[in-house]
């Protein structure tokens, strides 16, 4: 079972007592922030919950698995969650 982001704002929404756009609307900037923070570099930490950040992939070599032919695959970026001790204790819960 998932949750979209439809349901998310719609939850938020009722909990909060304010609108979807609102909701939405401050979704939007948050991932806004996260991206640009995350492309400069920058840790987001929210403790107790979670923390983002980027981190570097070295360039390697890998292989074609169809043909066995050996290729490059170019350095990278890549985005790291890591779940904080409240969030931990939540998904712990039974």
């Amino acid at each position: 079972m998932h949750k979209n982001r439809s349901e998310l704002v719609a939850e938020v929404a009722a909990k909060a007592e304010t609108s979807h756009v609102a909701v939405n609307s401050v979704l939007n900037a948050l991932f806004e922030v996260f991206e640009t923070s995350l492309a400069r570099g920058e840790k987001i930490v929210i403790p107790g919950w979670l923390a983002v950040e980027r981190t570097d992939r070295a360039a390697r070599t890998g292989r074609n698995p169809q043909t066995g032919e050996t290729l490059h695959i170019a350095a990278g970026h890549s985005a790291k969650l890591t779940a904080g001790s409240r969030l931990k204790a939540a998904v712990a819960k039974k």
